[in-house]
């Protein structure tokens, strides 16, 4: 629900627009023979995962692995990379390597309308297992194969992956370490038109337990072997998509396991709590589900009244509202209600919670549309009231890693 960054305002340019062209468009390619499809085999158990060799998703079951020092942030609904490096720079010069998900904004438009988030997961479950194949060390390159790394940037050396003498290398910069994957226009059309679930129904329900087996789209480098668990930081709806990402079981098709790689979670403004439509149908399903083999500590901000902050904030709350209310009577951080972002202790008895009085949802004023979609969120962010990545935000809930 956060604006969009300035590099990314194509999604403020007529999203339906652009999403008929790319119909039309690749329809009449595939039509004719021009844009493949590619299929996966799938199955219901973490063990038995099996993959075609242009995704880089492994299964099976891990050998308990060392707990490492490292996070990968998830961002939330309609963001993506760009806005929370500012946020990843932050933790690692505080010790903490953080890595965001290699994603652009766009790479949402298949879940639009509360379909499945199969299309996150991958890229989430490929993030974590290419971070915790280098452990997270960020002076030790030679953990990291070259072919992960910018080869116009990095050479080997007596055996060891060094930066190149010509090349401007950010040492403490381990995004560096997440190798890039192919996604494109004729991945994103087929996505947008068989992610099942939604308001539309695509595939014939909204119940995540009734998806038809489906695999998103897009070749994912294989990771080498895992060194050390992770922590995921997961932001909004990134939250819950982390919890749906650690579970054991199917979901649409596919079990990620990721209790296996990831040792504690952090949601910050992370809609937790059930409601009505399509969009929490996700939601309930991993509050079907306890955490009990990771870590969680569920984040929340006040200090955003829902009469009097916004009319993008009135009707956020009314979203996430389980029994229909108009929103103006809840409190929150502009986005998602206090309630909402500290109900996982109900589904999770083992997690911790922390609410942080006057903690805004997302940095609006510093996003192109910011001011847009909230203004008076934006006005506020601009006048020095801080965001869950603001510095002296970070070091009250960063501590508890």
């Amino acid at each position: 629900m956060a604006a969009l960054h300035t590099n990314s305002s194509n999604l403020f340019v007529s999203i339906a627009a652009m999403l008929a062209f790319i119909w039309f468009v690749l329809g009449f390619l595939q039509a004719n023979g021009l844009a493949n499809t590619r299929t996966i085999s799938t199955t219901n158990t973490c063990a038995r995962t099996k993959l075609t060799a242009t995704s880089s998703h492994q299964g099976g079951s891990l050998p308990s692995l060392p707990n490492i020092k490292a996070a990968v942030i998830v961002p939330g609904f309609l963001t993506g990379k760009d806005e929370f490096l500012p946020l990843a720079k932050s933790l690692t010069s505080k010790g903490i390597p953080t890595v965001v998900v290699p994603m652009p904004n766009w790479h949402w438009l298949p879940c639009l309308g509360g379909r499945s988030m199969r299309p996150m997961l991958e890229r989430i479950d490929f993030t974590v297992r290419h971070l915790t194949a280098v452990a997270g060390n960020l002076s030790d390159f030679d953990k990291a194969t070259l072919d992960s790394l910018d080869e116009n940037k990095f050479t080997q050396k007596d055996g060891l992956i060094v930066p190149k003498e010509d090349a401007i290398i950010q040492t403490d910069n381990p995004q560096l370490l997440i190798p890039d994957y192919d996604y494109n226009i004729f991945d994103l059309y087929q996505d947008f038109r068989n992610n099942p679930g939604g308001v539309l129904k695509v595939g014939g329900s909204v119940h995540v337990e009734d998806y038809p087996l489906w695999d998103p789209k897009g070749t994912f480098m294989k990771a080498p072997e895992p060194m050390g668990k992770v922590a995921l930081i997961g932001h909004s709806a990134g939250g819950w998509i982390c919890r749906a990402y650690l579970s054991q079981r199917s979901y649409g098709g596919k079990a990620y396991c990721g209790n296996e790689l990831v040792h504690s979670l952090i949601t910050l403004g992370s809609p937790h709590g059930n409601a009505p439509g399509p969009a929490f149908k996700g939601v309930e399903w991993v509050n079907r589900e306890r955490l009990d083999d990771v870590r969680v500590l569920g984040v929340g901000g006040t200090g955003y009244k829902g009469d009097s902050s916004g009319t993008l904030t009135k009707n956020s709350y009314s979203f996430c509202c389980p029994n229909g209310s108009d929103g103006s009577t809840y409190d929150g951080d502009g986005v998602t209600p206090i309630q909402s972002a500290l109900a996982i202790k109900e589904y999770s008895p083992n997690a911790d919670t922390l609410m942080l009085d006057d903690v805004a949802h997302f940095c609006w004023s510093d996003v192109f549309g910011g001011e847009t979609v909230a203004p008076e969120l934006a006005e506020w962010h601009r006048q020095g009231r801080p965001w869950y990545g603001d510095e002296e935000v970070i070091e009250k809930w960063a501590s508890w890693l």
